[in-house]
């Protein structure tokens, strides 16, 4: 991955960005994409779109959600302690004991705690336990003190930042969905240095918000964008480690390229032109299955207005939802290769109309 691309995405995935609160990443998604873009456009729901040929009547939506999980504080008490609500999906396993940044006047440290292990009764020990029984300890000795920093409202998401592993594999705490946007620019940029977009054919890499709380961006940036035809990017969960049965939810392994989804939610025409963009430019891929919703922004863009010809590609992630997704930097250039060359594809003459063929 060439620098300044790498450095594009530390900085998506080390901007705290969770549903509702994603001026921040939209910033840095503007400052990345208005080098080459023809037009950067912010929408009042705080979509981000980086168009190619603006003024063209076919249009191409990609989207990839900027928004990850997070916190919301929503009571403060006398002693300083701070409680807060899950935005987004949580697994109540995993906020305990880690360290957070608070996201108020200024930026605050701190940990999210409980009664410890040896004071749980016994009915308490058994059970998972709930955010509600959770608070953020900022250090604070009391509610006065706390909110010099801290309002009803503001938000919290854990310190981990990106770092690299072993190989070309990495750990961020929001790859889900940073890796997305991070996608849909990289294939524009890839498009706009090719030369290879016809000059008939817009491209709208959009950056959506709010995806965590009901893919909410991805539906409204549909509708004022008007697209033909449209790609999704989100992670996939990868099949890859301990615990997980093949047999039960099929097959997706880190580095081994992107997978394609196959489905209700998936245009016919669109998934062939992606299997073919694929092998033309020798692209590893993987076929993934799912017989309904895929419960991502291809959702709210296939029912837009009148329909849009959606297709769903991912990129493999470990350990989804927790501060250290795990994927492979080749998987993530391969997945941007590949929506690049659908949108290459594309002719304002292409036919989307699910037929035999």
């Amino acid at each position: 991955m060439r620098p300044e691309s790498l450095e594009f995405l530390k900085n998506l995935c080390n901007t705290p960005s969770p549903s509702g609160y994603e001026e921040r990443n939209a910033e840095v998604y503007r400052n990345y994409t208005n080098q080459f873009a023809h037009k950067v456009v912010t929408d009042q729901h705080g979509n981000v779109a980086a168009i190619l040929n603006p003024d063209a009547a076919t249009k191409i939506m990609l989207a990839g959600h900027m928004d990850e999980i997070g916190f919301q504080i929503h009571y403060i008490d006398d002693k300083g302690f701070l409680y807060f609500r899950g935005i987004g999906g949580h697994d109540t396993m995993v906020p305990l004991g880690n360290r957070v940044f608070v996201h108020g006047k200024e930026r605050v440290a701190g940990v999210i705690g409980r009664k410890p292990i040896h004071l749980l009764e016994s009915g308490e020990k058994d059970k998972r336990p709930e955010l509600s029984d959770m608070y953020i300890d900022i250090g604070a000795s009391s509610k006065e003190e706390a909110e010099k920093y801290v309002t009803i409202g503001d938000c919290a998401t854990y310190q981990y930042e990106f770092q690299m592993l072993m190989g070309d594999r990495a750990v961020a705490r929001a790859f889900d969905n940073r890796v997305g946007s991070f996608i849909v620019a990289e294939a524009l940029r890839m498009l706009s240095e090719s030369g290879r977009l016809h000059n008939d054919v817009g491209v709208y890499a959009v950056a959506t918000v709010q995806e965590e709380v009901g893919l909410r961006g991805a539906r409204t940036a549909a509708g004022w964008i008007g697209a033909q035809t449209g790609l999704a990017i989100d992670v996939d969960f990868a099949i890859d480690h301990p615990g997980l049965s093949q047999t039960k939810y099929g097959v997706a392994d880190v580095g081994k390229g992107p997978t394609i989804t196959r489905g209700a939610n998936i245009n016919p025409i669109v998934f062939k032109m992606l299997m073919e963009a694929a092998e033309a430019e020798s692209i590893p891929f993987q076929i993934s299955a799912e017989p309904g919703g895929t419960g991502t922004d291809a959702n709210a863009m296939q029912v837009s207005g009148g329909g849009m010809a959606t297709g769903l590609v991912g990129c493999p992630v470990r350990y989804m939802h927790t501060p250290c997704e795990l994927l492979s930097l080749a998987d993530v250039e391969h997945t941007a290769q590949l929506m690049a060359g659908y949108c290459a594809l594309v002719t304002p003459e292409t036919d989307f109309t699910p037929r035999v063929l």
